[in-house]
């Protein structure tokens, strides 16, 4: 019990544990929130694209020594920006789109990160996450940001909804499609950008993705989703960071691993949704039983 214990409480002694677990737990919440949109909508590749899509903004940023989250987060915005307006044109579909410019802005770093002889510490961490390295300042910028994030994804939440489930029906109704496209990708690319430091460009979709997954086989509705969604990646980060600690791995692959892991608990145990619940319903159908979903009438 006392060895527990202190695994709980000794990482909380260092000023940069606290820090690094403060903005796992901020950007497991916020891209819990954000992740029910996109989830929602199918489009779990506008994640990697947009995370990839930064590649070539950090390498410029690099090459002219400039600041790298700045540059990726210009060049995800940019790509986002793009995606938006050519998917318009109902000739492509958008995951089409997104695999178009994908592969064009991950190809462009790679032709950028040619050009230097050398990687340097920036960008691997980068790549791969830094989150221990996280200063106060740092924890401040993710805090407000993610604030301002999760009221903004809240406040639209409806609307990007109505997207979600039928575009068509959307625009006939009124609703400026183009520009809640916009919205979601925005706040989709701004998710990633600022998640790059706790788990890097390589994971950032982990953290968009399988928290939201996890919560889509646990609930249908909306707010528990989402409520269910933003616990799930908050957890999982803090999670991830004790295991880190505890045995010494990689901060970033840590959280994803649990958030995976909490992702397949779910999927063999969820009570409706789950591997186990659909057998148990299945069998209650072969026996003539009511579901699970279906009580039995009283009386």
């Amino acid at each position: 019990m006392n060895g527990f214990w202190t695994f709980l409480t000794e990482p909380w002694q260092h000023a940069f544990m606290r820090r690094g677990f403060a903005v796992a737990a901020i950007v497991g919440a916020v891209c819990g929130v954000i992740g029910v949109y996109v989830v929602l909508r199918g489009m779990a590749f506008i994640g990697d694209a947009v995370a990839h899509s930064a590649f070539p903004g950090v390498a410029l940023a690099y090459a002219f020594e400039g600041d790298l989250l700045l540059g990726g987060a210009a060049a995800g915005v940019t790509t986002a920006v793009l995606i938006a307006v050519v998917s318009q044109n109902r000739r492509l579909k958008e995951d089409t789109v997104i695999g178009v410019f994908f592969a064009f802005a991950f190809g462009l770093g790679i032709v950028l990160v040619s050009t230097r002889d050398t990687w340097t510490t920036d960008l691997s961490s980068f790549l791969f996450g830094q989150v221990l390295a996280v200063s106060g300042g740092g924890v401040a910028v993710v805090g407000g940001l993610g604030a301002v994030l999760v009221l903004v994804a809240l406040a639209l939440r409806k609307e990007l909804v109505a997207v979600a489930l039928d575009r068509e029906t959307a625009r006939a109704a009124g609703l400026p499609v183009l520009a809640l496209d916009l919205a979601l990708y925005l706040l989709v690319t701004t998710a990633i950008v600022m998640s790059l430091e706790a788990v890097g460009n390589v994971l950032v979709l982990a953290l968009l993705i399988t928290p939201a997954a996890t919560a889509r086989l646990l609930t249908d509705r909306l707010r528990p989703m989402t409520a269910l969604s933003s616990l799930l990646g908050c957890v999982g980060g803090t999670a991830g960071l004790y295991v880190s600690y505890g045995y010494d791995l990689a901060a970033g692959g840590s959280v994803v691993v649990v958030l995976t892991g909490l992702f397949a608990l779910t999927w063999c145990l969820a009570p409706r949704h789950g591997l186990v619940g659909r057998v148990l319903q299945r069998r209650r159908a072969v026996a003539g039983l009511p579901s699970a979903a279906e009580p039995a009438a009283a009386g």
